[in-house]
């Protein structure tokens, strides 16, 4: 570093006398221009503002003005050529200034673009599930350190997630997956105990469905789980897959289900059909209440006289079946999903 310093101020003041003498044929600012924006670019490579260079380049012209105000002072030249001097002294350094500016921004811009690249990279190595040493070497050249978890988020594209990346972790991840059209996925980091109440707090009301928090390594699983929520409730708003874990585990296998149910419902089969459904939803209630009356018909917003009936002709149906504690639990399976057709 010590040496391209030492260049581009050689650089530097060559450009200056070239400039001042307006030697012939010379190219007086390429060079010394050149040099300046190369120091602007080192700045930003080694993770630094301006602040320092820009000091440089002020102390560098006091100190040359300084001396050349002594020696042209001494020379006995009139004032206007002294005061021509010094404007060409400080426009110079202006100059140079504003070439430093210039490549220390397009530093910024290229190895911005660069960094993007690798953490969209380092993203998709997360999502598809690549080998933990591979996702290793990603996070290593996106300057990115692996989390104890992560959480996948979908958002979408409406809900602006530019505006939420300044409100989450800073190292959440931002990317697209392509079969999920319109739709933005964060990763966010650590995102697991308490942190979890504040992340939701703060992606109430923008649409999106959170997945669980989940070891770095599995964090397609977090998005697979978003993404069965998102299409069980489609346009629902905000949701939390924890609240939804019955429907996924229930709605796995839609054919062993629909068997379910069938098996389960089976008693009803001759029962009228606008009597099924108030049947159906008594009974999934007196067992979400534990055969609590009262309770059943506040639910169900009917008398309890009414859910005492209801009961009495369930328990015609099924029998002893209602107090079999497998077939309780058969019951209580098939009508999670609040599909009251036989």
């Amino acid at each position: 570093m010590g040496a391209k310093i030492a260049l581009a101020v050689r650089a530097a003041l060559g450009g200056f006398l070239n400039l001042a003498s307006r030697q012939a044929g010379s190219a007086p600012l390429a060079a010394s221009m050149e040099g300046a924006y190369a120091l602007g670019r080192g700045e930003a490579r080694s993770g630094r503002s301006l602040d320092a260079l820009l000091a440089a380049y002020r102390v560098g012209a006091r100190v040359a003005w300084r001396e050349l105000a002594a020696v042209t002072v001494a020379a006995g030249m009139p004032a206007p050529a002294v005061a021509r001097f010094a404007e060409l002294t400080f426009a110079y350094i202006d100059e140079l200034s504003a070439a430093s500016v210039t490549g220390h921004s397009d530093e910024l811009a290229t190895s911005g673009r660069a960094r993007r690249r690798a953490l969209d990279r380092l993203a998709q190595a997360l999502l598809t599930g690549e080998p933990a040493p591979a996702v290793a070497a990603a996070a290593e050249a996106a300057e990115w350190a692996l989390p104890q978890t992560l959480t996948a988020v979908l958002l979408p594209d409406g809900a602006r997630p530019a505006d939420l990346l300044d409100l989450l972790d800073r190292r959440t991840l931002q990317t697209t997956v392509e079969h999920l059209r319109d739709t933005s996925v964060l990763l966010v980091p650590d995102a697991h105990g308490p942190a979890r109440g504040h992340l939701l707090r703060l992606l109430a009301g923008h649409d999106a469905v959170t997945g669980p928090a989940v070891p770095w390594s599995l964090a397609r699983h977090s998005l697979d789980r978003a993404v069965r929520v998102a299409r069980l409730h489609p346009a629902a708003g905000s949701l939390d897959t924890e609240d939804h874990l019955v429907e996924l585990v229930v709605s796995a296998d839609p054919r062993a289900l629909a068997d379910l149910r069938a098996l389960a419902l089976a008693p009803l089969a001759a029962e009228r059909a606008s009597t099924v459904g108030k049947l159906v939803e008594t009974l999934r209630s007196w067992l979400l209440h534990q055969g609590r009356r009262d309770e059943v018909a506040a639910e169900l917003f009917v008398h309890p006289q009414t859910v005492r009936y209801r009961v009495a002709r369930l328990r015609e149906l099924y029998g002893d079946r209602l107090r079999d504690p497998n077939w309780l639990l058969l019951l209580t399976v098939a009508l999670a999903t609040g599909d009251d057709t036989v």
